[in-house]
């Protein structure tokens, strides 16, 4: 077991104590550099900007009179930071505020625990964490409607896939003449916890601009060959950015999202780009808007 896993397994296979009050001691972080250094991504130097955002769905706590107050939590940090949160630690975290009482009304409750998480957050994990509560009828904005599948690209009875450990050497390119925009939807993406070997699901969402053309069945058999690997979801991210990074030419627009399906309350959604052009990346970093990319999540 290297380090990373030694310390990300803090709480597996154990009796979770200490949730029934507030405790921040319960907060495991995971460094990013191990997993990035298998792919020559220099932590001084990314080839990509981004953030994590996590939706916590099941976030309650109480007032002082023991009224139960319940949000949908939503927070966000740069991937810039040494450190990412262990998600099985998160989520112990976020069940300690369950029975601990905070404030006189439901508002002063909310504001407290904003304060704190963020603070508890930005301590551990050595960057700015963000915090929002959202209200219960806060409308589902869909985003990434202009992304098209890619299996609509693929002739499914030539398709053969084999590879089921992450495969580079899988993918292939075309030279066009001309630039030329690309925005594709992965709706299969499978990988599995590092910590637990439980499977994750997700919709990747990758936009490119260049003269390279990722021929697509090569692209699929490539994205399909996560099915077997154990990694965090940002990791994922990461690693697919940085393999189609490496194909593309250097001044090539890249963008790369992950919308992972919610396990155990929590869903996890990394984006790693060297662009702006998507618009819509905006409404899943504002931290007052419930956006999400399709009927799964």
């Amino acid at each position: 077991m290297n380090k990373t896993d030694e310390i990300a397994s803090t709480h597996l296979g154990k009796k979770s104590l200490g949730s029934e009050e507030y405790n921040p001691s319960l907060l495991v972080a995971i460094p990013r550099i191990e997993n990035r250094k298998q792919y020559n991504i220099e932590d001084k130097k990314l080839p990509f900007s981004g953030f994590d955002i996590w939706h916590a769905y099941e976030f309650s706590s109480m007032t002082q009179k023991g009224v139960p107050v319940t949000r949908l939590m939503k927070l966000k940090y740069n991937c810039n930071s040494e450190f990412l949160v262990e998600s099985k630690s998160l989520k112990l975290y976020l069940n300690s505020f369950n029975m601990t009482r905070f404030g006189n009304s439901t508002q002063e409750c909310l504001e407290i625990c904003k304060r704190t998480i963020e603070k508890d957050l930005s301590y551990k994990l050595k960057t700015d964490v963000k915090v929002s509560f959202i209200e219960n009828n806060t409308q589902k904005e869909y985003i990434f409607n202009n992304f098209e599948n890619i299996m609509n690209f693929i002739n499914e009875e030539e398709l053969h896939i084999d590879k089921f450990k992450e495969a580079p050497e899988e993918l292939r390119i075309e030279q066009n003449n001309n630039l030329k925009s690309y925005y594709l939807l992965f709706d299969s993406l499978r990988s599995n916890c590092r910590v637990t070997h439980q499977p994750d699901f997700g919709d990747l969402f990758i936009y490119y601009n260049s003269k390279k053309h990722i021929l697509e069945n090569s692209l699929v058999k490539y994205l399909t060959s996560f099915r077997s690997e154990y990694h965090f979801h940002e990791e994922c991210c990461e690693m697919i950015y940085k393999r189609l990074y490496d194909i593309l030419d250097n001044n090539d627009e890249l963008f790369v999202c992950a919308l992972y399906t919610r396990r155990g309350g929590i869903d996890i959604s990394p984006i790693r780009t060297n662009c702006d052009k998507i618009e819509d990346m905006n409404k899943l970093l504002d931290l007052t808007k419930f956006a999400r990319g399709s009927i799964k999540q």
